[in-house]
């Protein structure tokens, strides 16, 4: 893929950061660059996350105490930070799930696809009858 990664405003991303990064260490614990990684892969290589944005989130969670980090080592000996949540995560996480379903939800309703024709909606089907007079 060429061309550069679609930007996600600073406020959208600063909105939607940490619950992202809660979602993915709710599949396990995980490290910075391993996070970096699983973003990408999930936007399709739209969203491109770099240390110097993911760090503050990790510290502020991990201040918030939503996530504990230890020092472990990676494959090739070299000292890495893995992160994982903690039991007061999960409501934070219900709670951010809730939020940005609502969100997700009224954008859906009000973004209807551009090419899709008026009166051509499932429930308006042309071939209803005309009511009886």
């Amino acid at each position: 893929m060429h061309g550069s990664a679609m930007k996600i405003s600073k406020d959208l991303n600063a909105a939607s950061a940490s619950a992202i990064v809660l979602g993915i260490l709710q599949a396990g614990e995980s490290y910075g660059y391993a996070i970096v990684q699983k973003v990408r892969e999930l936007s399709g290589g739209e969203v491109e996350w770099t240390d110097g944005m993911l760090y503050p989130i990790l510290h502020r969670l991990e201040a918030d105490g939503l996530i504990v980090a230890r020092w472990g080592e990676s494959e090739t000996g070299r000292k890495r930070k893995y992160y994982q949540l903690t039991a007061q995560a999960r409501p934070v996480m219900e709670d951010d799930r809730r939020q940005w379903q609502t969100v997700n939800s009224i954008l859906q309703g009000l973004w209807v696809t551009g090419d899709a024709q008026p009166n051509t909606h499932p429930h308006e089907a042309v071939t209803a009858p005309a009511p009886a007079r």
